[in-house]
């Protein structure tokens, strides 16, 4: 008798403990499914978002800029356009003179560092893909540097 009252008093041990394990693994099985669904949700906005390359615009002649205490930076770049764009030639005048104000006025040491040409390049891409965006559509995505030289 004394077998039944501890196999009784084991039971609803035993019962409470599997609850607990059970419903850890339901909470364990929604975390995962809800981290999952946000996840791939993310993964397939930013695919849509991102733009393809398109034709890529070369400034023929390099660009020389005036920079602080007498310096010069002498700077070559091309637009890489989106496919949107199409294959159109595009008036590049806009750029220059977006990289003109850019540039002009910079000290030699903040062009010197790559975080300075980092930030710079940055600035002068999200002024240049304002500046040419047609119907809400972006036409530029990125800005390469074919040359750039500080005197």
């Amino acid at each position: 008798m004394s077998d039944e009252m501890e196999t009784a008093a084991q039971e609803p041990k035993s019962n409470k403990m599997m609850m607990i394990v059970i419903a850890l693994v339901m909470v364990l099985l929604g975390g995962g499914g809800v981290g999952a669904f946000f996840m791939l949700r993310s993964d397939s906005a930013s695919a849509e978002e991102k733009p393809e390359k398109g034709v890529v615009f070369a400034i023929e002649n390099p660009l020389t800029v005036n920079l602080a205490d007498g310096h010069y930076l002498k700077v070559g770049f091309a637009l890489q356009m989106t496919k949107k764009a199409g294959e159109e030639e595009i008036d590049t005048s806009e750029a220059l003179n977006l990289a003109i104000e850019q540039y002009t006025g910079r000290t030699v040491a903040e062009l010197s560092t790559e975080a300075g040409r980092v930030k710079l390049k940055g600035e002068l891409l999200e002024k240049v893909e304002k500046a040419y965006e047609k119907d809400d559509k972006q036409m530029v995505m990125d800005i390469y540097f074919t040359s750039f030289v500080t005197q």
